[in-house]
């Protein structure tokens, strides 16, 4: 089952302030790692991440550095803050408590 665009959508700076939380990267690459993690559930296309990281950074929960890549290029790489990992912390307990919630109210009705 896929989730909605609205869970996704939802839960898109999480997954992107947990994915650079294991390693600092750049674009590409962390829609790379979100797609490997989501194991075919959702995809994310490349161009679709750019927003969210700008504003994450504007936010101060990511910074970001030019960094040339093995090929010549240039790569922007994107390293999670202090503030970022705060961030992270208090929306990983937040969801773990929805989570929870759902459960218990799904546990306890009938699921015809």
């Amino acid at each position: 089952m896929r989730p909605s665009k609205e869970l996704i959508g939802a839960s898109s700076s999480l997954l992107v302030l947990a994915a650079v939380a294991r390693q600092s990267s750049y674009g590409y690459d962390i829609v790379r790692q979100i797609n490997q993690c989501a194991g075919g559930i959702f995809t994310w296309q490349e161009g679709t991440i750019y927003p969210l990281l700008h504003k994450l950074e504007q936010d101060g929960l990511l910074r970001a550095r030019w960094q040339e890549a093995e090929n010549g290029r240039r790569r922007k790489y994107y390293a999670i803050t202090a503030r970022g990992r705060a961030a992270l912390s208090a929306d990983v307990k937040q969801w773990s408590r929805f989570h929870a919630m759902i459960l218990d109210l799904y546990g306890s009705g009938s699921h015809a």
